[in-house]
């Protein structure tokens, strides 16, 4: 009998996307880049909200997150070189890429489209940096990496 043992078990528990690994939370990805060495985080919101709205801080586990936007601040025009970028920052394709954005939704595109670019683990930081709205419309009340505390810091 053969018996395989995973990398890391808390991403073999996570079902998988639709079109890339699957959807993670904050406190998950963190688990993850704990566990395993090869985990990658990259933030792809802008560089406005990098700056105003702080990032995360990897320096406790001795990683850097890799900052790439998916789109292009002030526009949004989408970012047609992020794949590039992506690559051009070291980022391997057989590695643990989590991707994280304001809430979820950029980053699930880019999980997407990196898998379909070749990546193999490629997970959505669905509650991302800053979580839900709250009653009043605001977020970094209602989960993300913030409010799960999470390590992050801002210049």
């Amino acid at each position: 009998m053969t018996v395989l043992v995973a990398s890391s078990p808390t991403e073999d528990s996570i079902p998988p996307g639709e079109g890339y690994a699957g959807e993670v939370t904050s406190k998950q990805a963190w688990e993850i880049l704990v566990e395993n060495p090869n985990g990658v985080l990259v933030d792809t919101r802008t560089q406005a909200e990098w700056v105003f709205i702080g990032v995360p801080d990897l320096r406790s586990i001795d990683r850097r997150t890799v900052f790439v936007p998916w789109q292009l601040f002030p526009r949004m025009q989408p970012n047609s070189e992020f794949a590039q970028q992506i690559e051009a920052a070291g980022v391997k394709r057989d590695s643990t890429v989590i991707f994280i954005c304001r809430s979820g939704n950029r980053s699930k595109d880019a999980a997407i489209a990196m898998t379909a670019k070749g990546y193999k683990r490629c997970f959505n930081v669905s509650d991302g940096f800053e979580g839900d709205l709250d009653g009043n419309r605001h977020r970094g009340t209602r989960g993300g990496w913030k409010v799960a505390g999470l390590p992050w810091i801002q210049d």
